[in-house]
C-alpha cells in the first residue's frame, strides 16, 4: 500500500567528457514513516542503473518480470511503465543515453527492451558489480559516492565507438518535436533506413517509429504532469490526430487510461520530475533529453 513519503533529490552533471553518454546521475532519498511502502510507476525511458541501499526495493513490468529484494536493479530502455515499490532507502541512479548503452552495456538494447533485471545476475550488466560492492560506505557521502561513479565510467569511457556519429544523430532527431516520421526520421541523419532501424535495436532498444510515438507520448505526460491545470486535452503533443488516439497509446505506454493514473498518488515520480525540472532548465523526463548533454524541450 502507498504512503506519504519524503524524496529528496540532488541531480549532478557527469564529468565533461562524459556528459554524451549520460542523462544524469542523481541521488534519491527516500523516507517512508512507520516501515511503510511506497508505490509508484516509472515513465518509459531510457536505459537506467540504480544502485539502492535500505528498505527492500521491489518492481515488476507489464509483463510479469520482477526484481525483489536487490541492491542494484538495472532497466533497459522502456516503451511500458514499471511499477516499484520502496520503503526507506536512499537510491543512486545513472541514466544512460542510447550512447552510453553502445558504449557500456555488453548486449543489444533490444535483447533488453523494458526489462527490470537483478544487475547483480545479468551478465550485460557484469562491468558494474564492483561499483554496486563499494558504492556506499558505512555513513552516506554523497561526494565520495558520486567520486566513486564518475572514477568507475572515466576508466571504461576511452574506447573508439563504431556508429556513434549515426547515434547521436537519430537521437537528436527523435527529441525534436519537428520530426514526426519515420521518413523524416531516415532523411534528417541522412543514411538508410535500414541502418536506421540496425542502430535504433542495437542503441535504442525498439523500432524507429516506435521510439517516435514514444517520445510524443512523453511530451505530453510531461506537460501535464508539471501542470495537471492544463488537463490532458491541453497537454496533448501537437502531432496527435485527437484525445482518442492519444488515450489509446496512454493505455499502451502506461497499462492504464489517463483518468486512472490522474487518480493515482506519484509520490516518488511527481518529486523527481519537479526537481528534474527545476535544476536541469526545464527537462522533466530523461527520454526527452537531447544528446550532448543538452536538454530536450
Amino acid at each position: 500500500m502507498s504512503q506519504q513519503c519524503h524524496v529528496q533529490v540532488r541531480f549532478f552533471r557527469p564529468p565533461a567528457n562524459l556528459g554524451r553518454f549520460f542523462t544524469t546521475f542523481y541521488l534519491a532519498e527516500i523516507a517512508v514513516p512507520h516501515g511503510g511502502r511506497a508505490l509508484d510507476y516509472l515513465h518509459p525511458e531510457w536505459a537506467n542503473l540504480r544502485f539502492h541501499k535500505g528498505d527492500e526495493l521491489n518492481a515488476e513490468n507489464y509483463v510479469g518480470q520482477r526484481i525483489s529484494g536487490v541492491d542494484f536493479a538495472a532497466t533497459g530502455p522502456s516503451s511500458r511503465a514499471l511499477r516499484f515499490e520502496v520503503g526507506t532507502c536512499r537510491i543512486w541512479g545513472i541514466g544512460l543515453m542510447p550512447l552510453g548503452w553502445a558504449r557500456f552495456i555488453a548486449a543489444p538494447a533490444d535483447t533488453l527492451a523494458d526489462a527490470v533485471v537483478d544487475g547483480n545476475a545479468q551478465d550485460a550488466f557484469a562491468a558494474f558489480r564492483p561499483l554496486a560492492d563499494t558504492l556506499f560506505g558505512e555513513v552516506p557521502d554523497v561526494q565520495a559516492e558520486l567520486a566513486r561513479i564518475s572514477g568507475h565510467f572515466l576508466a571504461m569511457a576511452d574506447v573508439p565507438l563504431p556508429d556513434e556519429a549515426r547515434i547521436m544523430a537519430i537521437h537528436a532527431a527523435l527529441v525534436d518535436p519537428d520530426v514526426a516520421s519515420v521518413s523524416e526520421l531516415v532523411k534528417r541523419v541522412g543514411v538508410s533506413q535500414r541502418t536506421v532501424e540496425r542502430v535504433c535495436a542495437r542503441a535504442f532498444g525498439f523500432s524507429p517509429k516506435l521510439l517516435l510515438r514514444r517520445q510524443r507520448f512523453m511530451r505530453s505526460l510531461s506537460h501535464y504532469m508539471l501542470d495537471p491545470s492544463l488537463k490532458w486535452i491541453g497537454a496533448l503533443d501537437g502531432h496527435y490526430h485527437d484525445q482518442a488516439q492519444f488515450v489509446r497509446e496512454f493505455r499502451e505506454f502506461m497499462g492504464m487510461t489517463p483518468r486512472q493514473y490522474a487518480a493515482l498518488d506519484h509520490p516518488i515520480i511527481e518529486a523527481i520530475m519537479n526537481e528534474r525540472a527545476r535544476m536541469l532548465a526545464g527537462a522533466a523526463v530523461q527520454a526527452l533529453d537531447a544528446p550532448d548533454g543538452e536538454r530536450g524541450a
